[in-house]
């Protein structure tokens, strides 16, 4: 098996050769023939097949049968003599050949053929599915570990390595083409604003079910012990040997060791190893990170077009607000107003703690600046400080920031009529009523349907009434919008 990884692979040479063009196509038509289930080829069937291609017009039989033997000898055909379909003694002496094509070869043509649809980019994807069928196909290899019978601990295994190979492949192709050059210049188009709530929602859901199904992920893998997959690996190795192979067969401890290599990378991707996190924290961290992202993008492109919107209007506003006015000290008062006030010092202060891009400034704590003296010789006591547990004073906010969702929660739901919020029926509501009802109508817009999930899993759609315009009170202001409504379908 070692001596085979260090030869040449001879029927990987047509992808590259002088004549590429010509092997390829060849081959192409092998391939897709055996997808047919037609394994076998003549030479004037290729022929046949070849001239219908402008660029085959001056191909003749001679070059045909030069790059047939080409192949043949590259180990990418099978030549088989053709004795049954001979009439004369002259047809025999020119040994009619039939092909099939090589294992290799068909191997080698769906790769192209996967490399051809993937282009430039990465594929990839996040589904959170994924990992509650990984959960299932553990719970089917724990339960079927001490099972006698080989070929179900192998078919669950196998179950269970591939989910986990698809969660990996798939998470780490989708979070490159997100990182990729050509997404990020997209990102910075004004028409990514109508998807950027679509992008989010995707990876949001993602990382909840990726919480959701990897504690209980983690707690089964803890349970089996490396005893119970030892004689389950062995097992399956007993049953892949037992399937006959005219081929050379892998003995059976390097079955039990590739085994025990992949429930340990499996391991390790759920658990990380000694001095590093393990990849499911990684992931979970470059989600976030990604959401973060598309914040600051979206946050980004909306500053740029209130940067370049036209403000000769606002102007001449203001320039006969000012001519109004009756003494220059008004005047002064309402240039402060509007403009600030001049020569102002300004001090720099760590960034808000909270990350919603809609917060109000009033709604985040203030911070504290340190002024320190601005002399040369100060210098600064340093202290040896204690390590503070501050497990209470964190269970107590969570506490408090849960009751307050609820209480939140059970406003909006009783807002809820007959399956519907009608926004016209309401009267005078709490400012993240307004929020709440604001950022499902920008979800709903955003989509093709008009429906959207809310934070809690809610399936809802946007409907509109009529054509005329309500008002929505609330204590900081009156809010102007169509007559619309929001139901919940699940």
């Amino acid at each position: 098996m070692y001596e085979q990884r260090l030869k040449p692979i001879t029927e990987a040479a047509y992808l590259t050769a002088e004549n590429a063009w010509r092997y390829r196509s060849i081959l192409r038509f092998f391939y897709v023939q055996h997808e047919k289930l037609k394994h076998y080829l003549y030479p004037e069937d290729i022929y046949a097949y070849l001239k219908q291609d402008p660029y085959f017009s001056e191909y003749t039989e001679d070059q045909l049968q030069s790059d047939l033997k080409q192949l043949s000898d590259w180990k990418n055909i099978i030549p088989r003599q053709e004795t049954g379909r001979v009439a004369t003694i002259e047809d025999f002496k020119k040994k009619k050949f039939r092909y099939q094509c090589t294992p290799y070869t068909i191997e080698m043509e769906r790769m192209v053929e996967r490399l051809l649809e993937l282009g430039q980019s990465f594929g990839g994807s996040l589904e959170a599915t994924l990992f509650d069928r990984l959960l299932a196909a553990l719970r089917r290899f724990a339960e079927e570990a001490g099972n006698p019978d080989g070929a179900q601990i192998n078919q669950a295994w196998e179950d269970v390595y591939s989910y986990f190979r698809r969660i990996v492949e798939n998470a780490s192709d989708y979070i490159a083409y997100l990182k990729s050059e050509k997404v990020e210049e997209r990102m910075m188009n004004e028409a990514f604003l109508a998807y950027k709530d679509a992008f989010a929602e995707y990876i949001r859901r993602f990382i909840l079910g990726l919480q959701h199904a990897s504690y209980n992920i983690e707690t089964l893998l803890k349970q089996i012990t490396p005893g119970q997959f030892t004689l389950a690996a062995e097992k399956i190795a007993d049953y892949q040997l037992s399937i006959p192979r005219l081929e050379e067969k892998a003995d059976r401890p390097q079955l039990i060791e590739r085994c025990q290599d992949q429930w340990t990378s499996l391991n390790e991707w759920f658990f990380g190893t000694s001095g590093h996190d393990s990849e499911l924290l990684s992931l979970e961290r470059e989600t976030t990170e990604t959401i973060r992202r598309i914040t600051r993008f979206a946050q980004r492109l909306g500053e740029r077009q209130h940067a370049v919107r036209s403000r000769y209007r606002d102007y001449l506003y203001l320039a006969a607000w000012f001519d109004r006015l009756e003494d220059i000290r008004t005047a002064h008062e309402l240039s402060a107003v509007l403009f600030g006030t001049a020569g102002i010092r300004h001090i720099y202060a760590e960034p808000a703690e909270s990350e919603d891009m809609y917060s109000l400034i009033w709604d985040n704590p203030p911070t504290t600046v340190t002024v320190k003296p601005s002399v040369s010789t100060y210098r600064e006591k340093l202290k040896p400080g204690a390590v503070v547990s501050r497990t209470a004073e964190k269970a107590a906010a969570r506490a408090e920031y849960i009751k307050e969702k609820a209480q939140e929660q059970a406003l909006i739901d009783r807002l809820i009529d007959g399956n519907r919020i009608v926004i016209a029926a309401l009267g005078e509501q709490a400012p993240f009523i307004r929020k709440t009802l604001l950022n499902w109508i920008g979800k709903c817009m955003a989509s093709s349907t008009r429906t959207t999930k809310t934070e809690t899993g809610r399936q809802i759609r946007l409907i509109r009434l009529s054509d005329r315009q309500i008002t929505l009170t609330c204590p900081d202001g009156k809010l102007t919008l169509p007559d619309l409504a929001i139901e919940f379908l699940a």
